[in-house]
């Protein structure tokens, strides 16, 4: 009898929902789900203040959601956010007069700009959509400076992009990006993966493991190790 309480989208990973919720919205965004700045659109986090600040042994976040929210899906946003508090030196703290934080709203889809930002930084989740723990941790690890797996700066060894299978004008999703990896391997199972479908014009894959071309992936519903150890690494947790 509660069966209708359940979204079938519980049952996607983090990126075939955020493609499902942003298909048809407005926003001009990069690489899928990340808001442009005035400066740069998908550039790598390498700038000294693309990082949150360290204080101690940890890396406090202010954050404050919107009262748009209903206690359910506040609740879920909470979840998601403490799964950092368990593994990595990031704490996120309720924001009261800090200039910088995360800003948590229900806009037009699921987005995130890329590394800290000044002020009030907003991550979407739009209610009808987003509010998943493994959508919310896509979302925050692009806000911690990280970006998709499949635009790494070594993908070409991992991955072949099959171009003519891409909507025609969403090729930019797949530009690459001098990331910074952290001498960490390229991980199909990180919840900053792409599925193999993504973008997809005819049904056939955009994106095929060269070591396994029918290997599926993209379907994470939780951060793998190596996104925690990418986090601990950048934000230097072990230290």
């Amino acid at each position: 009898c509660c069966h209708s309480l359940v979204s079938s989208d519980e049952f996607l990973g983090a990126s075939a929902i955020i493609e499902k919720v942003n298909a048809d919205i407005s926003k001009g965004l990069v690489h899928g789900d990340i808001a442009p700045t005035l400066t740069k659109n998908a550039d790598p986090c390498t700038a000294t203040g693309c990082k949150w600040p360290k204080s101690g042994s940890h890396v406090t976040v202010p954050v404050s959601i919107s009262s748009v929210y209903s206690t359910q899906e506040r609740n879920i946003i909470i979840s998601a956010l403490l799964t950092f508090h368990e593994s990595t030196c990031i704490r996120f703290v309720w924001r009261t007069d800090q200039v910088n934080y995360l800003y948590f709203f229900s806009g037009e889809g699921c987005y995130s700009y890329v590394g800290r930002q000044s002020r009030g930084q907003g991550i979407s989740l739009q209610r009808n959509g987003c509010l998943f723990q493994s959508t919310v941790q896509h979302e925050v690890l692009h806000a911690l400076g990280f970006h998709h797996e499949q635009v790494r700066s070594d993908r070409d060894q991992y991955v072949k992009i099959l171009t003519e299978n891409i909507i025609p004008g969403q090729e930019s999703n797949f530009e690459k990006v001098l990331t910074n990896n952290l001498q960490t391997p390229y991980d199909f199972n990180s919840v900053m993966q792409y599925g193999r479908y993504s973008f997809s014009r005819n049904g056939q894959p955009t994106i095929v493991a060269r070591s396994n071309p029918n290997l599926d992936f993209g379907n994470a519903f939780q951060m793998s190790a190596n996104d925690i150890a990418r986090i601990n690494r950048l934000y230097e947790c072990c230290e």
